[in-house]
């Protein structure tokens, strides 16, 4: 039993482990507040929502928001579904070609000897100063010059644009050995097939980990809706959450419309419940892969 306390890993409790659960359990506990509170939002009755001092978790849980954010979505011209598909297929497009490009980009800059590569890598480093909002009118001039606004690329071009995630797979690829690729070229392997076979296999932790930040970053996106887009029927599923909360949750004559602010509530957990379900797939996929894999 002693030596089996001084594991690394106990396959069975031991009092050894009490230090670190006295730590971990309450700042896991803190951590799930976030999540508690967004549902215990969305099932709550308007007098809850707006009691003072509010409570945190729901004492009478209802469903009366979802059947208002519904029965408002159904009242207007284009179906809610449409939005939802729009961007599924959306989210779908962007994150495939951002893993594509962040993984062939990378292992150019990373493997390959070119003209104006450490240039290249300078630009993207400092691409990662700039915030989202900074280059707002940038990527509504290229969108225009591209000649792709209102169609459903002017939500896909712009997000396809991730030095962090670049950043991330290059350092990834800069740890394989060249030896390994050295090997593989003179089997015959041409760039793609070592890419396919060698690189990607190898990289798993930093493509899972591009491609949480590229769903969050495209399923919760509004810019291209709002700026880039005029056809109802292109437009996202976050767009139209937005709007139409926002629609009902407003003053008028110096008192507040609050038929929306249960509304808000429920289309806040729709639209955060994806980020929950593709964050905790792609997690634990991640501490797999950074366990189990490895250059051998």
């Amino acid at each position: 039993m002693a030596y089996q306390g001084t594991k690394i890993n106990p396959s069975r409790f031991s009092f050894s482990q009490l230090k670190f659960y006295i730590i971990l359990v309450p700042m896991c506990l803190f951590m799930l507040l976030p999540i508690v509170y967004i549902i215990n939002q969305a099932f709550k009755p308007l007098d809850e929502l707006f009691m003072f001092p509010p409570r945190f978790f729901v004492q009478k849980p209802t469903l009366k928001n979802f059947e208002e954010l519904f029965r408002t979505a159904s009242s207007t011209g284009v179906p809610m579904s449409r939005y939802l598909l729009n961007s599924i297929i959306v989210t779908i497009i962007t994150m495939v070609l951002t893993l594509l490009l962040v993984v062939t980009s990378g292992y150019a800059l990373s493997k390959k000897r070119f003209r104006a590569k450490r240039l290249l890598l300078n630009i993207n480093q400092t691409a990662l100063m700039f915030v989202p909002i900074s280059v707002m009118i940038p990527r509504y001039l290229v969108v225009v010059n591209l000649g792709i606004d209102n169609t459903i690329f002017s939500h896909i071009i712009p997000m396809l644009a991730t030095p962090v995630g670049l950043f991330l797979v290059k350092q990834f690829i800069d740890q394989i050995p060249d030896s390994i690729l050295e090997a593989a070229k003179l089997d015959g392997a041409k760039d793609f097939y070592i890419i396919r076979r060698i690189i990607i296999p190898l990289v798993r932790p930093a493509l899972a980990t591009v491609a949480i930040l590229t769903f969050q970053a495209v399923w919760n996106a509004t810019e291209s809706s709002n700026f880039y887009v005029t056809d109802e029927t292109i437009k996202t599923f976050a767009f139209y959450m937005n709007s139409l909360t926002a629609s009902n949750f407003s003053t008028a004559t110096g008192t507040v419309t609050i038929a929306g602010a249960g509304m808000a509530a429920a289309s806040s957990l729709i639209m955060f419940l994806p980020n929950l379900i593709i964050f905790i797939a792609m997690q634990s996929k991640v501490m797999s892969t950074m366990v189990h894999s490895g250059i051998k």
